[in-house]
């Protein structure tokens, strides 16, 4: 029974009938809608809650949560920057939306992850520099993202300062002879790690995409891995593609 409560109002939520912080029946009204126990009502809306359709406001009640998914944009990396003097492109591009941006970035020297090793071609025993950021929107933390970069590359650069980089690590690269030409996409879906669940905050059964890219120069050297964690009730992956044109024959 809690399933078919579950739903049913699952079904007006995405319907609209009930509209973003609407607030959901009380659980006496539906144990009496229903002729359930309370226990019942509960594991559905616990169910609904752990889906991030519907949020618990105690004592007030469950509410619907409204959504305003990030539009993630891998093939807006390379785009010219900086957008503004000022901030980054996270920063810029969010605030112009009329939302409130902010990231928390740490910067440290560790050895690099086995993943992160074998895509950047690393000897034994070379440590990489990481810029990790959270991000959040309206003071939710929405994503995850981290840079690694050989720390023989960025040594005494700005890579290695916990600061917005206005205009952006990708053109700090560049200009210390390191310009990336080519990078490589990797999508995955799974459940997050407990840091991930700790660092953004997931509710149970939230699934992730991971966003693996490797930038590479002109000569083939990779230089940077950058890990982006997009949550999946708050993220929409866009991607831009275009038909290259035919070859006309003479």
């Amino acid at each position: 029974m809690y399933q078919q409560i579950a739903d049913a109002l699952r079904e007006q939520i995405t319907s609209g009938k009930l509209e973003p912080n609407a607030k959901l029946p009380t659980e006496a009204e539906l144990r009496d809608q229903y002729g359930v126990s309370r226990e019942t009502v509960r594991k559905a809306l616990a169910q609904l809650v752990n889906e991030g359709l519907v949020v618990s406001a105690r004592p007030q009640g469950h509410f619907v949560r409204r959504r305003r998914p990030m539009v993630f944009r891998p093939q807006a990396e390379f785009r010219k920057r900086p957008y503004s003097p000022e901030m980054d492109a996270f920063m810029t591009e969010y605030s112009a939306e009329g939302r409130e941006p902010r990231q928390e970035i740490e910067v440290a020297i560790v050895e690099p992850p086995e993943d992160v090793a074998k895509r950047l071609r690393l000897e034994p025993g070379e440590l990489v520099a990481v810029r990790k950021r959270v991000r959040y929107l309206d003071g939710e933390p929405f994503n995850i993202n981290d840079s690694y970069f050989p720390l023989a590359i960025v040594r005494d650069s700005e890579v290695m300062r916990p600061e917005d980089i206005s205009r952006g690590a990708n053109e700090v690269l560049a200009e210390l002879g390191y310009r990336q030409v080519r990078a490589l996409d990797e999508i995955y879906i799974r459940m997050p790690t407990p840091e991930q669940v700790h660092r953004l905050d997931l509710g149970p059964g939230t699934p992730v995409g991971v966003h693996m890219t490797t930038g590479s120069t002109a000569e083939g050297q990779p230089v940077r891995v950058a890990v982006t964690v997009l949550p999946g009730d708050r993220h929409v992956i866009s991607y831009e593609r275009q038909r290259e044109a035919p070859n006309e024959e003479a």
